[in-house]
């Protein structure tokens, strides 16, 4: 039969034992209708199926200019957006999602947030986390550092994608100077058109903390998988754990800041951070990108580091364990090229594939020899958190001369004494 359909119209199918409704999207197979139910999930129906079908409505492009709201009484926030599922809309033609085509749709699709606080939106750019670089880390820095001086701003929110968030969360945990007020970075990892969508929560939750006490960069996101409450995390000590769990992001080494329910004004928080003040913040984003991560497995060829010395200025090994990496052994010992290029003056730090714990020179006698080659082994700092730190303390004239001595000053609580390990 003949379905005079359009990519995005709402249809009604009758099929010989049901009947369905759904969206009708793009499909290539011409043979093949693909329609998106109201579950979110989409479903593909021969043509020769299908006995009879009609349209419930139409599809509309959308020209309308969503209005930000704004209330008297409610504090103000900041909202940074820079991409990630949780800025994309369903896309009713193809049944993907998509970026928002102008910022006031953010209301749309999360009105809860404005009910909560006036929010003044600022979109510097949209992009997928993994087409960062730090390029939009320094901008990102640039548009919190105005809001933060802003009187009339009590915190600010960036919405991010999840893969690589803990590497901006860092950066700007570096890059802002004497902070005075909250940044939090927020997320989602299912798009706002499902059912299971963590957005809402997550925003919610952010703007809490947005107007706390609490003046620490921060990631806020779901606490557990269940719609309940979210945990605040340092952006320097937490790292993403899972690929599609709504509670992806977990602490590492230190427990989270604080503990916060949507619907209450009390947040609970579980340790001491530094507290909300009159400073002034200042813009700290010296970075250079000659700096390399470099993970560390059974047979490598210590050769690798002479490409790495001839194009970088700094690398991080992630080795095993404790910080271990081959130096006494026959083959392919790494002793000899490490101490040629740190002798040259490539710095060389040293992390652990390990997740939780530290590494340590002094465990092991090779640990000991491995030290005396010039490595720097940074006690229990996250190797995303070190790449980035690197590149900010190698950024900064006149650091590389007591660059070890940067690279284990705490400036944003990447260094742990105590580990703490729930």
């Amino acid at each position: 039969m003949e379905l005079n359909f359009n990519p995005g119209d709402n249809v009604r199918l009758r099929l010989a034992k049901r009947e369905l409704d759904g969206q009708v999207l793009e499909f290539s197979d011409s043979s093949v209708l693909l329609l998106k139910l109201k579950s979110g999930y989409n479903v593909g129906i021969p043509k020769e199926n299908i006995l009879a079908g009609r349209v419930l409505s139409k599809f509309k492009p959308s020209e309308k200019k969503h209005e930000i709201p704004k209330g008297e009484g409610k504090k103000t926030v900041g909202l940074i957006m820079t991409g990630g599922t949780i800025v994309n809309k369903l896309d009713p033609k193809t049944g993907g999602v998509a970026p928002l085509t102008e910022v006031g749709e953010f209301a749309r699709f999360y009105p809860e947030l404005f009910e909560m606080v006036n929010v003044e939106i600022v979109s510097p750019f949209m992009i997928a986390s993994e087409s960062m670089d730090s390029s939009h880390w320094k901008k990102i820095a640039e548009v919190a550092e105005k809001m933060l001086n802003d009187k009339e701003i009590e915190g600010v929110i960036i919405t991010h994608g999840t893969d690589f968030l803990h590497y901006t969360s860092a950066a700007l945990s570096f890059f802002l100077k004497n902070l005075n007020k909250p940044v939090v970075f927020t997320y989602s990892q299912r798009s706002s058109d499902r059912a299971s969508s963590d957005a809402n929560l997550n925003l919610q939750c952010a703007a809490r903390f947005a107007v706390s006490d609490c003046a620490e960069v921060v990631l806020v996101g779901h606490a557990n998988i269940d719609d309940d409450y979210c945990y605040a995390f340092s952006g320097t000590k937490v790292r993403k754990l899972h690929t599609t769990r709504r509670d992806a992001f977990k602490p590492v080494n230190i427990s989270p800041i604080a503990k916060i329910w949507p619907d209450k004004d009390k947040i609970e928080f579980l340790r001491e951070y530094r507290p909300r003040n009159k400073d002034k913040v200042e813009l700290d984003a010296e970075f250079t990108d000659k700096v390399a991560l470099l993970k560390f497995y059974p047979g490598q060829d210590p050769e690798i580091l002479d490409h790495y010395a001839l194009k970088y200025k700094g690398i991080v090994i992630e080795g095993s364990g404790l910080g271990h990496l081959p130096v006494s052994e026959a083959g392919h010992s790494w002793s000899a090229k490490l101490k040629k290029h740190i002798r040259e003056g490539l710095v060389v730090c040293v992390t652990s594939q390990c997740i939780f714990g530290r590494v340590d020179e002094y465990v092991y006698s090779n640990l000991r020899e491995l030290a005396e080659t010039g490595v720097i082994f940074l006690e229990d700092m996250l190797s995303e958190t070190a790449l980035v730190k690197l590149g900010w303390v190698l950024g900064h004239y006149g650091w590389k001369v007591k660059v070890k001595e940067k690279m284990l000053e705490n400036f944003a609580g990447e260094l742990n004494d105590r580990l703490e390990i729930d």
